[in-house]
């Protein structure tokens, strides 16, 4: 099966922290007992507690990247289409995701072989470098691709 590689959405290294910069708590790791081969939207440098080989930054650009083996993916909230279109074709991994009246939000929850809202009701407090941890406006919820993937976010919370 070939992949279409999606043009370049970002063309320089990310400097500053943006409104996207919200990361995913270690807990969440610790709990689904995964490793993956590819975080694909990490920060500049990765995220130490983020048990993964490689990752791809802003610079790196996830969407123009071919993609291996289990990915992790807490895309950037403020554009979520092209990264669940690219985590669904990819068929191996484990996404986070805000709840939204969005159409890419359907495509996701009917596409993932579980999705999982998590214990507290889907809501989360996030981890940003240099501040203490916050919790966003919207719940969000684990959606994930392939068997093994499945069972990790069913430690969780319940799978649908």
């Amino acid at each position: 099966m070939t992949i279409a590689i999606q043009p370049r959405l970002f063309g320089a290294e990310q400097t500053e922290l943006t409104s996207d910069d919200y990361y995913t708590p270690s807990w969440v790791f610790e709990r689904m007992g995964l490793h993956f081969d590819l975080d694909v939207c990490a920060p500049p440098g990765g995220i130490p507690w983020i048990p993964a080989d490689r990752y791809f930054t802003q610079e790196d650009d996830g969407l123009a990247q071919e993609w291996h083996g289990r990915a992790w993916m807490n895309p950037p909230y403020s554009n979520v289409t092209p990264w669940v279109e690219r985590l669904i074709e990819h068929g191996n991994g484990v996404c986070l995701l805000p709840t939204a009246k969005s159409r890419w939000f359907n495509t996701v929850w009917d596409a993932a072989d579980g999705v999982v809202v998590g214990d507290q009701g889907g809501e989360m407090h996030f981890h940003r470098p240099g501040k203490k941890p916050l919790r966003i406006w919207f719940p969000v919820f684990f959606a994930a691709f392939g068997a093994e993937n499945v069972e990790a976010i069913g430690r969780l919370g319940r799978v649908r």
